[in-house]
């Protein structure tokens, strides 16, 4: 394919080193801070963060594991099985988190801190499971190659499916974007960090969209397009989840003052129950 600087080809050196990068990194980044991260949390006895830490974990291996595995083969389809099913597995994984977030959140102060982080996991994980058991329908029972980049351009089946699915998420964000000027904005997270973490998403999953249908349509162009937002999803998500949402939290050094940022936290609708 190699139509944008050697960036789409899954053939290409650069596109394997450019996508091992990031993973690679950012795993060596929470190896590295292992110890004061476990330790914050024994102290905090937060459910919440532990599970979206733990998640952040497992993550961060199967983006690892799926990047080699890419390395590994000279062409997807020489290995067609394990690249669709770590694909999809890593897949479930990235669409459970990013359910997950906007599911809690949206929540407000309706529940406490285990009901909610247990109807977070059941919500969220039912619909990334039927988002993976579609993609599987497809990749298996139908034959369309969602997973693998190849000179596919103008095959609506498959970018179809990828535009309906990204213009899903663009609605879903723009609607949380909206949100707070209405009369539910009491019931939303008030930290500015939420919703600069959503509009990152809807203006990445619209330009998912623009590619995917530039790609339904037969334009070349749409594989650079369709090939960055790829890259940027895998490489960047489980580091901007951080960032917003655990960052902080590992960072705070003074006990005390974890309070305080926990108290701030509360008041912004984050973790009702567990300071209950």
């Amino acid at each position: 394919m190699g139509k944008c600087l050697g960036l789409v080809s899954l053939e290409s050196v650069w596109a394997d080193i450019i996508l091992l990068l990031p993973a690679l990194l950012f795993l060596v980044f929470l190896i590295s801070r292992v110890q004061s991260s476990i330790r914050k949390l024994v102290h905090s006895k937060s459910h919440i963060m532990a599970t979206y830490y733990s998640f952040l974990w497992i993550i961060a291996i199967l983006n690892l594991c799926w990047s080699i595995l890419q390395i590994r083969q000279a062409k997807p389809h020489q290995q067609a099985t394990a690249w669709n099913v770590m694909s999809l597995v890593t897949r479930f994984g990235m669409v459970l988190l990013e359910v997950s977030v906007v599911v809690f959140l949206s929540q407000g102060y309706l529940i406490s801190g285990w009901d909610a982080l247990l109807r977070t996991l059941l919500i969220s994980g039912l619909f990334a499971a039927l988002d993976a058991i579609f993609k599987a329908v497809y990749i298996f029972g139908l034959g369309i190659p969602i997973l693998v980049t190849q000179d596919d351009g103008g095959d609506w089946h498959k970018y179809g499916f990828w535009l309906v699915h990204s213009l899903l998420f663009t609605g879903v964000y723009l609607l949380i974007l909206v949100l707070p000027h209405t009369k539910w904005r009491d019931h939303l997270p008030a930290r500015p960090t939420f919703y600069r973490y959503v509009f990152i998403l809807f203006v990445l999953n619209s330009i998912a969209a623009f590619g995917s249908f530039l790609l339904g349509i037969g334009v070349d162009f749409g594989h650079c397009i369709y090939a960055f937002t790829s890259f940027a999803y895998y490489a960047f998500y489980p580091p901007l989840l951080y960032v917003t949402f655990l960052a902080d939290f590992f960072r705070e050094e003074d006990l005390q003052m974890e309070d305080v940022y926990y108290s701030e936290m509360k008041d912004a609708g984050y973790f009702d129950g567990e300071w209950d």
